[in-house]
């Protein structure tokens, strides 16, 4: 029976990839936010949704059957008020995603603090490839979704399988667990545990609860996939009911990658699974973590049947994801690449990578501290460890700069701990006074890599065309 849905907040991407997702199903469904713009708006009014600017209470009519509550969304919300005073039947994004999609599916969470999006899409994919017609809910733009050839978040399949990307941000004002938790996992993917989202959690101890509570979640008849690389992710096992593998680069671990090397713009890697399985496999991504990604995706297409000719085409065939070390473009010889990066890991990581595949080139890292995370002290010294493999960095202004002083990252004791360790850094005040220095001061062979898990100001046109 279709119903009219409700969205306050749907400009939110996992929001606006749910919308659409349920308009297709047979639901009608309309929605509010704050900032009604491209390319949500044009990608939500594409789906047939209809757009409402702003938050007013008279969006909130007798038609509707449930209102969906962004997590962003808090008492004094026009909107929600008057939901609360109508008793109108509202839920959070993971509890409608629930109820809706996974009771009769077999679930595949992807979780962990780094890579989800990327193991994620790339799980879905392999499936799909593999004639298994999952669906997929992915926190991205995954060039093998959609139905343009520009990529898409989200996939409507026939087939059992349901791979969703499992993040454990909390669910609504009225929910403060993991969203992961509503997800009903019959396979969980953890491919890290590592502190963050400083804002909703204390200490890494709490954010260790969350994860063993998706694990024992995992039936008996399930699988719990753990990255042995990550000591804490490995450390779930104990936990689990269910079977339990891991996969990693080191010894001891049931699905494991050795002799990595650069293959152009993506990896080679020998995979040694269960029961004496080996084969010489090709993914287009850079860099450890992405093989770490494509090792769990592996596991979970094996598991469900896939053959290795299957995988090896669908590893051959996937076109990664948008935003995850993404050229957008080249001028005068330097390449700018935009990338999500935002946490101190993620951060080394991506350098790490780029520094890996284009070796004797300068490399220029630009962060934005913009993430609850990004943005606090606790980052300190973790952040200039992190940078320390890019040849020069500049440190736009801290995002959230109403955090009291004493939690906010301090952006010149971070510059200064760069310099001590001989690395070329400054702090500039604006996006502006970025652009014009990278434009002076980059020369032909420079690689400029942009991290941030938000916009930045529109920095990758602006440095495009003020480098041509």
């Amino acid at each position: 029976m279709p119903r009219t849905v409700h969205f306050i907040g749907i400009c939110g991407t996992a929001m606006g990839t749910l919308a659409a997702m349920l308009q297709r199903r047979g639901d009608r469904v309309q929605g509010s936010d704050a900032h009604v713009y491209p390319p949500m708006s044009d990608f939500l009014r594409s789906e047939g949704i209809a757009l409402l600017e702003g938050y007013d209470e008279s969006h909130i009519h007798g038609a509707i059957d449930v209102v969906v509550v962004g997590n962003a969304i808090s008492r004094g919300n026009p909107e929600l008020e008057a939901v609360l005073d109508r008793s109108i039947r509202y839920v959070s994004m993971p509890e409608i995603i629930r109820e809706t999609f996974l009771w009769d599916a077999d679930a595949i969470v992807i979780a962990g603090t780094h890579g989800k999006t990327t193991t994620t899409a790339l799980t879905g994919w392999l499936l799909t490839s593999g004639g298994m017609d999952p669906s997929v809910l992915v926190g991205g733009i995954a060039r093998n979704l959609g139905q343009d050839g520009q990529g898409g978040s989200y996939r409507l399949g026939r087939g059992r399988a349901f791979v969703i990307e499992g993040d454990e941000y909390d669910s609504a004002y009225f929910d403060k667990s993991a969203k992961f938790l509503k997800y009903l996992p019959d396979i969980a993917v953890v491919n890290n545990v590592e502190f963050d989202h400083a804002d909703i959690y204390e200490d890494l101890d709490a954010v260790r609860l969350a994860f063993r509570r998706l694990v024992t979640l995992v039936p008996r008849r399930g699988l719990v996939l753990l990255g042995a690389d990550s000591a804490e992710a490995a450390g779930l096992a104990a936990g689990a009911r269910s079977r339990v593998q891991t996969f990693g680069l080191g010894d001891g671990v049931t699905w494991r990658a050795t002799g990595l090397e650069q293959q152009g713009a993506g990896t080679r890697f020998t995979l040694h699974g269960p029961s004496g399985l080996t084969a010489t496999l090709d993914v287009p991504l850079l860099g450890q973590h992405n093989v770490r990604n494509a090792l769990a995706a592996i596991a979970v297409a094996h598991d469900c049947g896939l053959s290795l000719d299957a995988i090896r085409t669908g590893l051959m065939t996937f076109r990664g994801v948008k935003r995850r070390l993404e050229v957008v473009g080249e001028r005068r010889g330097v390449t700018v690449y935009d990338d999500f990066a935002h946490h101190p890991t993620a951060v080394a990581e991506t350098i790490a990578a780029l520094r890996a595949a284009r070796p004797g080139r300068r490399l220029w890292a630009l962060f934005e501290p913009r993430s609850a995370s990004s943005c606090r002290r606790v980052f300190q010294s973790d952040f200039a460890r992190a940078f320390g493999g890019a040849d020069a960095v500049v440190i736009a202004p801290v995002f959230r700069n109403t955090l009291p002083e004493a939690d906010r990252l301090d952006v010149p004791e971070l510059v200064r701990d760069l310099a001590a360790a001989g690395v070329a850094a400054r702090e500039l005040p604006s996006v502006e006074a970025i652009v014009e220095t990278v434009a002076r001061e980059a020369r032909d062979g420079d690689d400029v890599l942009v991290m941030s898990n938000g916009g930045f100001g529109g920095i990758h046109g602006k440095l495009l065309e003020a480098l041509a």
